[in-house]
């Protein structure tokens, strides 16, 4: 069986799952994140920026979006 690519960037939906707040508190939070970052809005965030912004641990977090 082949391995899956896994995934580097974060959504909105897969922010909901990890926090349990609402689909606009979410994007909300993206757009906080990007902001900080000061990225653009095209670019993505990253699991691991996610991770820093919230001070949630990577092993904590990709079980829940990725599996």
């Amino acid at each position: 069986m082949k391995n899956l690519p896994k995934r580097i960037c974060i959504y909105p939906k897969d922010i909901e799952v990890v926090t349990g707040k609402s689909y606009r508190q979410c994007t909300r939070m993206l757009l906080a994140i990007k902001a900080k970052l000061n990225k653009s809005e095209e670019q993505m965030v990253s699991i691991e920026e996610f991770c820093q912004h919230t001070g949630l641990k990577r092993e904590e977090v990709e079980p829940l979006i990725l599996g």
